[in-house]
């Protein structure tokens, strides 16, 4: 096959791979792991191993140690060094300690059948203690679950994972040195490390911003890029020569830049190459897998997917536990921590070519941790059922939150519901709060909570995309509710609970951009505001009046853009001096919801037969909500149903009075 050819294939089946995984809602790595397993030599036989490819994959793990550097800052340890060095330390010393035991426990229980070595035990060991910062962040930040008291352990215990491979890179290759040997082979390795990291860390954080600086002030992309590409490659090759891992000089190189004010767009830049050359490794990685061997041995599969996760499940629910969490907190922490992580698989590598781990236990291996993460995202989605039935107090737990909360809503009508407390949502709070327009809160930051009701706001903790939240928050007794949260999936996961709870309440969306508006009215959004608009017609009108234009046009011009994209103010964007100069509340246009009960004399009725009875009242039906949640722009021939939701525009007497010939029975 030549190169061409060769380059085709896995291209191929990578595009192939994540299309299908993400069209599942599984994470990439996954695909990456299953197309290489299929093309690979023990399956379809289309690629067998190739050098070249496989030095290039090993770039992948090189730049995923020179990104994990570039996050790696001494303000974040600090700020989490509860967690990193304490829950962290805790799970990756106990994992390793007691899975050594019986591996031990097991050579001389079975000694036929279980021959590892001490050193090969204690590589097997750190490949254990691993867990996939990939697939556990990812699903979390989707899941907005950062923040919680689970989130921030497990985030601190990938961490203190993280730093703990730097030590075992240089461990491992020196375990595979002959006993005699192996000591001073250690103490070299560590020797070269410590010197070298001293003499890069003292002298090299001082040259690196100096040179980022005379880079960055010729203003050329192609030569920023070529730099990050020469230190990142060109650190690693250092430590290579110095006898140590490549991965180690890309983790350092990420801490030189990670303390200079170019960080952010060299993470930025970097992440394109560190993204391919990282699938290309997952995918030599699968290809490794020998399927013939795992069907032959499937006992010990099984053995090594079970009894592992339980085991690691058990050490970091039991660690966090000790450590002060709750019980229900501690299972959570040891769900999302149990499967193997990305880093296995760079150690287990690593232990094969040493000679630690003989072939047929390491595929068995390969294919536990493998399946272990395939199983991590549906561990991760059915979690709070497992803890609801595990610990019976997170149960009482959650009813007593949930009790607290629906006791702080129950008594309000009419409110106003804000999904997301941050900076977009207190805003909201403010203006509703000056317009003595109830409100309820709802945010997943415990400090953002604390700090909030200190302030006399009513913010209420929770994760508004679970159904039993939204009910205490009271949204089928709203009047509207706001949703601030930037993050798209979460929006759509929230509007899609709001159609199930509350389909006749209007739903307003804050996005970044408009990419996907329509997707979002379609999913029961009654109206979406884009930042990036509200942005761009401010940034316009500054630029429109420094240059000259009169500021009436100006304000005309912004006003006909928002009239043209906001649909449920449309028409509401008058003359600034009219708004200004108007007093007389009673004569403002307004809008109003009237929702259709089954015995009105409305229902059953065309849009073109109730249009005369509002034009009399000149009043205007701006936007139609099915009872299903969808929002649509009225038409002529749409028959209204029970349960739709008018949207109107008008002045306030008016109003009423639609809303009172709308509401009268049909035998009237």
């Amino acid at each position: 096959m030549s190169s061409l050819e060769l380059v085709l294939v896995y291209l191929l089946a990578a595009v192939l791979g994540v299309v299908v995984f993400r069209s599942i809602k599984l994470p990439p790595m996954l695909g990456y792991l299953a197309v290489g397993a299929v093309i690979g030599p023990h399956m379809l036989g289309m690629v067998h191993s190739n050098k070249r490819i496989d030095h290039l994959a090993e770039f992948g793990v090189v730049l995923l140690m020179f990104v994990i550097g570039l996050e790696f800052s001494l303000s974040k340890l600090r700020a989490m060094k509860r967690h990193v060095f304490g829950l962290g330390a805790v799970q990756v010393g106990a994992t390793m300690l007691l899975s050594m035991l019986i591996m031990f426990a097991l050579r001389w229980l079975m000694p036929s059948l279980w021959k590892l070595s001490w050193q090969g035990s204690l590589a097997l060991a750190a490949v254990l203690a691993m867990s996939s910062t990939a697939i556990v962040v990812k699903m979390m930040a989707e899941r907005l679950e950062l923040d919680t008291e689970y989130g921030k352990r497990v985030l601190g215990v990938l961490l203190f994972q993280d730093l703990a491979v730097v030590p075992l890179l240089i461990l491992i290759p020196a375990l595979g040195a002959r006993d005699e040997d192996m000591g001073m082979e250690l103490l070299i390795a560590m020797g070269k490390a410590v010197v070298l990291i001293a003499v890069l860390l003292y002298g090299g954080q001082r040259i690196m911003r100096r040179w980022l600086f005379i880079v960055a002030r010729r203003k050329s992309n192609e030569l920023f890029m070529l730099n990050l590409l020469l230190i990142a490659l060109g650190l690693a090759w250092l430590t290579e020569q110095a006898g140590l891992s490549l991965a180690l000089g890309a983790f350092i190189a990420g801490m030189l830049i990670s303390e200079t004010p170019y960080k952010y767009q060299v993470e930025s830049d970097i992440r394109p190459f560190h993204d391919l050359l990282l699938g290309l490794f997952f995918i030599t990685i699968g290809m490794m897998l020998d399927w013939h061997q795992i069907v032959r041995h499937w006992q010990w599969v099984l053995f090594l997917v079970t009894v592992p996760v339980l085991f690691k499940l058990v050490v970091v629910w039991v660690s966090a536990y000790v450590l002060g969490a709750s019980n229900g907190v501690a299972l959570r922490t040891g769900l999302y921590l149990a499967q193997a992580g990305e880093f296995g698989f760079v150690l287990l590598n690593l232990a094969l070519h040493s000679g630690l781990v003989p072939t047929p236990l390491f595929n068995a291996v390969l294919a536990s941790m493998v399946l272990s993460m395939i199983a991590t995202p549906f561990i991760i989605m059915y979690s709070n059922r497992i803890v609801l039935r595990l610990v019976n107090s997170e149960w009482m737990h959650e009813s007593l939150k949930m009790t607290t909360m629906a006791r702080q809503s129950m008594d309000r009508r009419g409110h106003v519901v804000i999904c997301g407390y941050g900076r977009t949502g207190s805003a909201l709070g403010q203006l509703l709060d000056q317009e003595s327009i109830p409100h309820v809160a709802i945010d997943l930051d415990p400090e953002r909570v604390r700090q909030a009701n200190n302030q006399g706001d009513s913010v209420l903790y929770g994760d508004a995309t679970r159904p039993n939240t939204l009910q205490a928050a009271g949204v089928s007794r709203a009047s509207a509710i706001v949703i601030t949260m930037g993050d798209t999936a979460t929006t759509f996961h929230l509007l899609d609970q709001l159609r199930a709870q509350a389909p006749s309440v209007p739903v307003i969306v804050r996005t970044h951009d408009d990419r996907q508006l329509d997707d979002l009215r379609e999913a029961g959004a009654t109206e979406v505001v884009p930042e990036a608009l509200e942005g761009t017609l401010m940034l316009a009108s500054h630029t429109l009046a420094l240059m000259g234009v009169p500021v009436r046009r100006v304000l005309r011009a912004v006003q006909n853009q928002r009239g043209q994209r906001y649909r449920l103010l449309r028409g509401y964007f008058r003359n600034a001096e009219e708004l200004m100069n108007d007093e007389d509340a009673e004569n403002l246009e307004r809008l109003s919801t009237l929702v259709l009960d089954p015995a009105s004399c409305a229902v059953g009725q065309t849009f073109a037969q109730i249009q005369p009875t509002l034009a009399a009242q000149s009043v205007t039906l701006v936007s139609l909500r099915r009872a299903s949640g969808s929002s649509l722009v009225p038409r002529s021939e749409m028959v209204l149903a029970p349960g739709d939701t008018l949207v109107m525009s008008g002045r306030q007497q008016e109003l009423q009075t639609v809303v009172a010939m709308f509401s009268r029975p049909t035998d009237h």
